[in-house]
């Protein structure tokens, strides 16, 4: 766990000024230069490997580290806890982002932030620049663009394109879901799930369970209550989910009625929406996953203290942290070593799977791994084929 008392602000700030940033590049081939092997990795050498690609397009990954890179690409619209702060704020985010993908699955990024006015401008620009990677990782793009930005670049470009804060996000929600349910004894198929915030996230975490779980019972709820198609001002994004029967239809609910008798509570929106009381109201032994951060929708030692059997958080001093970095580095790995072209639904149940039983014995304090146990990465890739 961390130390409270610790002002990781401060010490964020001293570290970036010092070292000027997070990100750099390197050789592969650590030897010393010679003048041999310049005019092989250069001119006159290169000109060979740009004609043999010239001539065969797929050889790129050969000969290019289009084979380890990935894309971390932001508008800077939907920060996590900071909100739309544009994309030079958004920079420091993707160096982040890039430093876990070299981290925890020795995997080369590059941070790109897009001053684009529309979503045809960020498609556009991404399909232009997508030859220079071998995968696409999206990141902080708002709710509901993030969905046909994604959407339209899987259609037209032969690399995964992955929304983490999506897609990330439900696997590792479902992996402990799948540990939390052995843990209280719970069937996944039965439980009554409400889902309190329904944006890039929750819209995920309600579709990957429903694959995982069809007969499990899932209530979303936003600013007006619970989710219904009596809503006219729901987008489309969230009316499918309804049309769809992902989401129950629960007209005008409140949260703190919705929760009544719920077997599992996650929250991916507002801080300090869900009282002692509320949690209390539940099913026998339930699970609560709030996850909004820093803040959270309730504090973890309030929810326990309420009668929660499990609890999960966003955040790093508590146990159970829900983080997207136990779960795209092995993806990621996976997809750039396996030659996978498009990450399916099945590669994100196989990843919860594998995350789930990288615990061997869970328990109230450990649905899912800590992001530094040995291995992680490397079992998750192996699922992506």
């Amino acid at each position: 766990m961390a130390n409270k008392g610790t002002n990781y602000n401060e010490i964020a700030e001293q570290l970036h000024r010092r070292h000027g940033g997070k990100m750099a590049t390197a050789l592969r081939d650590a030897a010393q230069m010679t003048r041999h092997e310049l005019s092989a990795y250069y001119t006159p050498g290169v000109g060979h490997i740009s004609a043999l690609v010239a001539q065969d397009p797929r050889r790129l990954r050969e000969f290019t580290w289009t084979n380890n890179l990935v894309a971390v690409i932001s508008d800077g619209s939907a920060v996590l806890g900071l909100g739309n702060i544009g994309p030079a704020a958004a920079l420091p985010v993707m160096e982040g982002k890039a430093l876990l993908f070299k981290h925890f699955a020795d995997i080369d990024s590059v941070p790109i932030v897009l001053d684009c006015a529309s979503t045809e401008e960020i498609i556009e620009t991404i399909e232009r620049i997508a030859i220079s990677f071998g995968a696409i990782n999206l990141e902080d793009f708002a709710a509901p663009q993030c969905f046909e930005i994604e959407d339209r670049l899987r259609e037209t470009l032969p690399i995964p394109v992955f929304h983490d804060d999506q897609h990330g996000t439900a696997v590792v929600v479902l992996a402990a879901l799948i540990n939390a349910c052995k843990v209280t004894g719970k069937n996944i198929n039965n439980l009554r799930i409400v889902i309190a915030g329904v944006g890039a996230a929750g819209t995920a975490i309600a579709r990957l369970i429903k694959e995982y779980a069809p007969s499990a019972t899932i209530i979303g709820t936003g600013r007006n209550g619970t989710l219904s198609l009596e809503d006219a001002s729901l987008d489309a994004a969230k009316r499918a989910l309804l049309t769809e029967d992902i989401l129950e239809d629960a007209p005008n609910t409140s949260l703190s009625d919705a929760l009544v008798g719920a077997d599992v509570f996650i929250g991916v929106s507002v801080p300090n929406t869900v009282t002692a009381d509320m949690v209390s109201a539940m099913a026998v032994d339930p699970i609560v996953m709030a996850l909004s951060n820093p803040i959270p929708e309730i504090y973890p030692d309030v929810a326990q203290s309420a009668g929660a059997a499990v609890v999960c958080t966003g955040r790093s001093d508590f146990p159970n942290q829900v983080n997207n970095a136990l779960a795209f580095p092995g993806i990621f790995r996976g997809a750039l070593d396996n030659g996978v072209t498009q990450i399916t639904e099945a590669h994100k149940l196989a990843a919860a799977s594998a995350l789930a039983n990288f615990v061997t014995d869970p328990n109230a304090d450990k649905v899912i791994p800590c992001i530094f146990e040995l291995g992680l990465a490397a079992a998750i890739a192996e699922v992506i084929v």
